[in-house]
C-alpha cells in the first residue's frame, strides 16, 4: 500500500480484536515509525512503551474505565516530556501528535488496527497515572495516549467525511452562502 492509500484507510476501530498476538517485530516497526516523527527543535520529548506481556495487558485493561480496547493483545503507550524548545516555546503535544500519527499508519499498513485514546485516559479520574505506575513511568514523564494493537475481529467501517470543498480550500476561505 503507499502512503496515500494507507492515510485514507487509516481510521479509528473502537471493535473487538482476534486473539492473535502482535510480534514483537511488528511493534518495533510501528515504533520506529512513531519516533522517527518530526519533533520542535529536534527535543524528541515522545517516548514509547510496547506492552505485549499478556499480564502486564491485562493490568492496564483493569484501570481503563469505562472499558476500551478489552480484547486487545498489545499496546503501545505513549508519553511525552515538557522541555522547552526554543524562545520558551514547548512543542511536545505537537511532537507526541506526530508520532502517533506515523505510528497509526504504520499499524494499517501492517494489517493491524488501532485507536487514539488520550482524552479518555488523561481526564480528572487520571486513569494514565495508573497505567503509569503498572509501567514503572518516571516522574518526568507523563503517559499521554495508549494505542490498543491487533487484528480486528470485526469488519472496520470507516466514518464518513465532510466533502473535500467544506474543509479545504485554496488561496482563503471563500464565504458560501448559507443556503448552500
Amino acid at each position: 500500500m503507499d502512503v496515500l492509500e494507507c492515510i485514507a484507510a487509516r481510521h479509528s476501530y473502537r471493535g473487538a480484536y482476534t486473539g492473535d498476538p502482535v510480534p514483537r517485530e511488528d511493534l518495533k516497526k510501528i515504533m520506529k515509525a512513531g519516533l522517527a516523527a518530526p519533533s520542535g527543535c529536534n527535543k524528541q520529548t515522545a517516548a514509547l512503551i510496547a506492552v505485549d506481556d499478556a499480564e502486564l495487558v491485562e493490568k492496564i485493561k483493569g484501570v481503563i474505565d469505562p472499558p476500551v480496547a478489552r480484547t486487545a493483545p498489545a499496546f503501545i503507550c505513549v508519553l511525552t516530556r515538557r522541555i522547552c524548545a526554543c524562545r520558551d516555546r514547548c512543542f511536545a503535544v505537537q511532537d507526541y501528535a506526530a508520532a502517533i500519527e506515523n505510528m497509526l499508519l504504520a499499524i494499517v499498513e501492517l494489517g493491524y488496527q488501532s485507536c487514539w485514546y488520550e482524552g479518555h485516559i488523561t481526564d480528572e479520574d487520571r486513569i494514565c497515572d495508573r497505567i503509569g505506575q503498572i509501567l514503572n513511568v518516571p516522574p518526568e514523564y507523563d503517559l499521554v495516549c495508549i494505542l490498543p494493537v491487533g487484528k480486528a475481529a470485526e469488519k472496520a467501517v470507516p466514518p464518513k467525511k465532510k466533502a473535500f470543498d467544506e474543509r479545504a480550500f485554496f488561496n482563503g476561505i471563500q464565504v458560501r452562502n448559507a443556503r448552500g
